[in-house]
């Protein structure tokens, strides 16, 4: 049985007017182990006063999308390949400086094929993101895995997190978390 990391887009979310605390309340009945806060909008004064409200209404692990500077308000981070590069060219000296910074936090990486997570392998993570698994409405895909997720998974030695269009209903081998975005709100 997988578990399931919920991911809150807050422009997404807005748009189809839930709000944080319907969200919350969603993950908890999905028994969301991570929950992931993704705001692409927001001032940070704004994005901090939405994590702190977060937090007091999440028991679970909360988790920043891409902003290292947001890290003192959750309990991890979770980056882009391009994120990643923004520390230094080499993926081993960003998780570094990255790690330096979060200490002990949760850090995930997303990956998109083989080669990206071997390299994960060598890095200091606490999971990967994979995909994506179908093409998905709510962000740009340019590489649709579908079945060969599985395959490409098992190469992981981190805890794998399929993303990209994955429903509550899906089964996929070698994936420990499934990320339901938008999927939660479907019974």
């Amino acid at each position: 049985m997988h578990k399931i990391y919920a991911l809150f887009d807050f422009e997404l979310n807005q748009k189809k007017g839930q709000s944080i605390e319907s969200f919350i309340k969603l993950a908890y009945k999905a028994d969301a182990v991570y929950l992931q806060y993704r705001d692409k909008v927001n001032s940070t004064k704004t994005k901090i006063e939405n994590l702190k409200k977060i937090k007091q209404l999440w028991s679970g692990i909360l988790i920043v999308n891409d902003d290292i500077t947001l890290i003192d308000y959750c309990d991890g981070l979770h980056l882009g390949q391009e994120d990643i590069s923004k520390f230094s060219t080499c993926k081993e000296e960003a998780v570094k400086k990255i790690r330096t910074k979060i200490e002990d936090k949760v850090l995930g990486l997303s990956t998109h094929n083989k080669e990206e997570i071997l390299e994960a392998n060598t890095l200091d993570l606490d999971y990967i993101g994979l995909g994506a698994y179908r093409d998905t409405s709510t962000k740009e895909v340019t590489n649709v895995l579908g079945e060969r997720l599985s395959y490409i998974a098992s190469f992981s030695k981190h805890n794998v997190a399929a993303i990209g269009g994955v429903k509550k209903s899906d089964r996929i081998e070698n994936v420990d978390f499934l990320v339901l975005g938008s999927d939660i709100y479907e019974d």
